[in-house]
């Protein structure tokens, strides 16, 4: 189980280039017109995690198998989108497809490469993306109160809370608020998701900067930060150029040279993920022995059965416990025989809530 993530923005800020460089293939055109993406295009990578190299060192696997984070690639928007603007229907089609939203901001000064809007302003450009979901948002929700009246009118449990739910997203998307920062009940929570708002999504702000301020950012980079900041979202500077050029280089050594002389300890795509995992509250718990050693992602407090699901659902269904070893037991006993030699082995129910770097090995019946 991975995590999906929509790239999106206006067209020219480098959305595609940027997919380009994270995914490593050339499926998504990078051009200088806007509307260059059309379908989706969607990629699949691997999440580079060092302790799987760790893990897999001391169980002495055979092959080492990385949990993978799917980008999609989503057509540019443009202002006028919520009524059908440029590609606007199916940008915000596919935006409901997916389950955070990661917003390539322009943030560097090039004139050869036009900007939509005429100049450089990621804070102008920020507001009109979020400025089209609330407004689709809102179309969708007005066309769901009526409905909803006539159901509680006739005494629908369901349709009477759901209609409280609506009343509440109208009421904060009006006053300019996005649906993610709705207050929301934990009995409200499933209602809430079924609403698929455009605004709902978590938002990772990505600030595409020129290659000499890759490393520390620029004044660009600084205000979609603060703004970030105010909104309680995620923001990261990365260099799609830098990118592309580090995505083509193959020797890992020529990679990290490549980074080091640019001011860089790591690439942008560990970034981005790093943000992302953060975004979404994600965790990573792995499984190993001889044949491999495999992570795999679940949300953070995830129980047991639910980790073993991310398997296979026979794992989930049938779940008897597991056989548990926290990261830090597992690397200092070398391995599963010193961690159950030294009492570090714990068997967990169906209640445990798997932890960041655990290393599983379910029993279950079928």
């Amino acid at each position: 189980m991975g995590f999906n993530c929509g790239i999106v923005g206006l067209p020219n800020v480098g959305k595609s280039t940027l997919f380009n460089a994270l995914t490593a293939t050339a499926s998504a055109e990078a051009a200088n017109f806007p509307f260059c993406t059309i379908e989706p295009n969607t990629g699949r990578v691997s999440v580079p995690d060092e302790r799987l190299d760790v893990i897999c060192s001391i169980s002495k696997s055979a092959k080492i198998i990385p949990t993978q984070l799917e980008f999609v690639d989503i057509a540019g928007l443009v202002r006028g989108a919520s009524k059908g603007e440029g590609l606007g229907n199916q940008f915000l089609a596919n935006i409901r497809e997916v389950d955070a939203i990661i917003h390539v901001l322009r943030c560097f000064e090039d004139d050869n490469v036009t900007h939509v809007e005429g100049a450089i302003d990621p804070i102008r450009d920020a507001e009109t993306v979020e400025t089209e979901l609330m407004l689709a948002d809102l179309d969708s929700l007005e066309k769901r109160v009526t409905p909803l009246e006539k159901k509680a009118r006739g005494g629908d449990k369901d349709a009477k809370a759901g209609l409280v739910l609506v009343e509440r997203a109208l009421e904060s998307l009006r006053d300019g608020v996005p649906a993610r920062k709705i207050s929301v009940a934990d009995d409200e929570v499933k209602v809430f998701r079924m609403l698929q708002l455009l605004s709902a999504k978590p938002v990772l702000y990505v600030c595409n900067v020129d290659e000499d301020s890759a490393a520390d950012g620029n004044d660009f980079s600084a205000k979609v930060e603060e703004m970030a900041a105010r909104q309680g979202a995620e923001s990261v500077v990365i260099s799609a150029q830098i990118e592309e050029e580090v995505s083509s280089l193959e020797d890992e050594a020529e990679k990290a040279e490549y980074l080091d002389s640019m001011g860089l300890h790591e690439t942008g795509l560990a970034r981005v993920i790093r943000a992302g995992y953060h975004l979404l509250d994600l965790i990573t718990f792995f499984t190993s022995g001889p044949k491999e050693t495999r992570a795999w992602t679940v949300n953070r407090n995830a129980k047991a059965p639910q980790a073993a699901g991310a398997i296979h659902t026979d794992f989930e269904r049938g779940f008897i416990k597991a056989e548990t070893i926290a990261y830090a037991d597992f690397t200092e006993l070398n391995g599963e025989q010193g961690a159950k030699d030294a009492g570090k082995m714990r068997q967990e129910g169906k209640e445990y809530i798997v932890a960041d770097g655990d290393i599983l090995l379910f029993k279950f019946n079928v």
